[in-house]
């Protein structure tokens, strides 16, 4: 994997992660290298919601899925986060 993939999947981990957070209500204290991640692992996320949905094992996710794997994401923290608070 090349530095230009790296970088690509950064710039798209970021961008996919912050459209989660604005999608999700709430206060999410998340940092920009967090909200990257957040978006990486939400098109994983979307990817594998993806396969299991057409059967395809090389399919890429895409800017929807992958927003919606990083919602999925995000809400799942922001439920256990307020769980641990109150």
């Amino acid at each position: 994997m090349g530095i230009v993939a790296i970088l690509s999947w950064m710039v798209f981990g970021l961008v996919a992660g912050a459209i989660a957070r604005l999608l999700v209500p709430g206060r999410q204290s998340l940092g920009l290298f967090t909200t990257m991640l957040l978006g990486v692992v939400g098109s994983l996320l979307g990817g594998g919601i993806t396969w299991l949905i057409t059967g395809s094992p090389m399919e890429p996710a895409g800017w929807i899925m992958s927003v919606i794997g990083a919602v999925i994401l995000l809400a799942i923290a922001v439920k256990t986060q307020s769980r641990r608070v109150t």
